[in-house]
This record gives structure tokens, sequence and C-alpha cells, in this order.
């Protein structure tokens, strides 16, 4: 990427064209987007602002940036950590080394949480039926598809249309554990869509815990999340009460690393990915602390991998606390999120 009087000049489609081709052949399987996210990085610009500017000459000093952010990517470091954000529900967060990327796939825990709580989400949110998740190599779908049943749930306000009295907003608040919150992504894009509902976000990791809560404040949703260092939910006693727990736990057997993409196996936290040795430990834990904590009538959601959902149903039916699961698909038609609903 250096010039020379004699050759041509850099301008913004040339670099394009030219790191496209280079990050391609270096493992990349989206060379173009990476190409363009770390260019309007380096510019200090958006990137639909380049397709205005494809004729424009870049200054020395930004190629100089943009050649050590290619750098780093054809090292295989994920393009969200050299930027240091990631849009998740059409939010933008903070995320670093410390956090598991947001990615598309859990965007769907998101919409089955606004779905139980009764709020109206923008269903427009998860649109790609490419799925990114975390580059496991996965033979078919795993289980089948089985419909979730309605359920009657009281809408909470969050119009300026609706102006409940005081008995009406104190039986709409609703109570949400988030467990291993991470960059805050889920509670986040909850509280911005669920104006009643007040959560507690967990993690093991205190410098996760620190991303979240900027991200948080940066989305004005602090006052209504109270986070929470320590393991799944055993720091918070049983009498603590909640109407749904969410997570996106880790479920990667460690035998499986080497199915791992590698950017994500050498670059994203293990604490965050692996969930033991099968890939299902972390969440044999979580279902009992969560049954002992949920009301009758709460909703546990996980998101899960193809290769561990029947597992996973499987240990929520041998609990005995909850009615049977359902489990459903993402856009690429892997199965996603297993929901489940606390007997009354």
């Amino acid at each position: 990427m250096t010039q020379s009087a004699q050759s041509d000049p850099w301008t913004v489609g040339r670099l394009l064209t030219w790191t496209t081709e280079f990050l391609g052949g270096r493992g990349s399987d989206s060379p173009r987007l990476d190409a363009e996210v770390l260019l309007a990085h380096a510019r200090g610009c958006e990137r639909i602002a380049l397709y205005t500017a494809f004729g424009e000459e870049v200054s020395e000093e930004v190629r100089a940036r943009f050649r050590e952010l290619v750098k780093k990517r054809a090292e295989g470091i994920p393009v969200a950590y050299l930027v240091g954000r990631k849009e998740f529900f059409s939010l933008s967060f903070k995320v670093t080394p410390d956090v598991l990327i947001p990615r598309p796939e859990t965007e769907h825990v998101v919409m089955a949480a606004l779905d139980v709580l009764g709020v109206s989400g923008p269903k427009s949110k998860v649109q790609s039926p490419k799925s990114e998740g975390l580059g496991l190599r996965v033979q078919g779908s795993g289980a089948e598809e089985s419909g979730v049943r309605s359920q009657e749930s009281e809408e909470i306000p969050n119009s300026k249309s609706q102006v409940p009295n005081l008995q009406s907003q104190i039986r709409n608040l609703k109570s949400i554990a988030d467990v291993g919150t991470g960059s805050g992504c889920i509670a986040i894009a909850i509280a911005k869509h669920a104006s009643q509902a007040r959560l507690i976000a967990t993690d093991t990791s205190a410098a996760a815990l620190a991303v979240a809560r900027e991200n948080a404040a940066a989305h004005q949703v602090a006052d209504r999340i109270e986070f929470r260092e320590g393991d799944l939910l055993s720091m918070l006693p049983a009498q603590r009460q909640f109407d749904l727990v969410v997570s996106n736990p880790p479920y990667v057997g460690t035998n499986e690393q080497g199915t791992l993409a590698p950017q994500v196996r050498q670059h994203e936290p293990h604490t965050a990915l692996f969930g033991g040795e099968r890939g299902t430990e972390t969440i044999a834990r979580l279902i009992p602390q969560a049954a002992e904590r949920l009301k009758p009538g709460g909703w546990l959601i996980l998101e899960v991998s193809p290769l561990v959902a029947d597992a996973v149903a499987k240990l929520i039916a041998d609990r005995g606390s909850f009615e049977p699961a359902t489990i459903s698909k993402d856009l690429a038609g892997l199965v996603r999120v297993v929901k489940a609903r606390r007997k009354e």
C-alpha cells in the first residue's frame, strides 16, 4: 500500500479492491466487508460514506492507520476488536477482547424475551440468513423446530400514548436476569425495548462487567440494570425471584476446540466459549439455579448450539420444574434457542 510518484494514486476504491483480494487470500470469509469497516474506521467516517468517495485519494496518514489494521486482521484478529465496536439489534456496542463479540444469532434470544414480555419488538432486527455463529462445523440442523405455544402476557406499556396508573405500573414491572452478560448486549437490548423491565446482569469477569456498564450508560439504561460479579446466579439468594432468566451461556465442548474458527478460538474469551468437555456442563448448573429463582410461570431462554440442543432440552425435562421445552431455529435453519416455562 505504499505509493511512488509513478504509480496510480491510492484512492478509496483502489484500497478496497486491493484489500479485499489480500484478506480473501488469508482466510477472511467476508473480505470486502472487513476492508470497508477497517477503512471507514481509519478515515473516521461511517462505512456508507465510502460509497461516495471511491475516487478520493487517501492520505498517507490514513493509509498508515489502515495498513496496521489490515495487518492485524490478516493475523486473525477479529474486526470488531480492531475497531472496538459491534452492532447488535441495531445498537452499537463497545467490545474488547474481554467479551464475546455479539452475533446476529443472539438477537433471536432478545426477540424471544420480548415476545414473552408481551412487547412488540422490532421484528425486522433479525434479517440476515447467513449464520456467523462461532465457526462450528455443524452436520445438519439438529433438533426439529417445535412451535412455541402462544402465551397470554400482559402488554408492557412502552409508548407515550399509554399512561398507566401506579397500580398497573407496579403490576407490569418485570424482573429479568441475564446470566453471563459479557458486553451486556442482551440485557441492554431488552431494556431498550421493554421500558418496564428491571434487570440483573451477571458475569464472572470484572473486566466484562466494566464493558457492559459502559454500554448500558451509553444507551441510557444503566438505571434499570444492576450488574453483579459472580458465577451464574449463585451470588443471588433463592428468594430473589425473576419473571425471566435469559442467557447466552458457554456451550462449546472443550473437545470441540478444533472445530472453532481460528479467529474465535485464538482471540475470544474461552470462559465465554467453553461450557465443559461436552459443552453442557455450565448449562446443567444454570438450569437448577434458574428453576429456584423463577416465579411460577416464568421463563428460561437459552441460546444453544445445534450440537447440544437436544441434551439441553433433556436436562430441562429431567429437572422436573419446567413444562416441556421448545426449540427454535435461526434464519440459517440452525437450532438456536431453547425456551422453557416454569411450572405454575
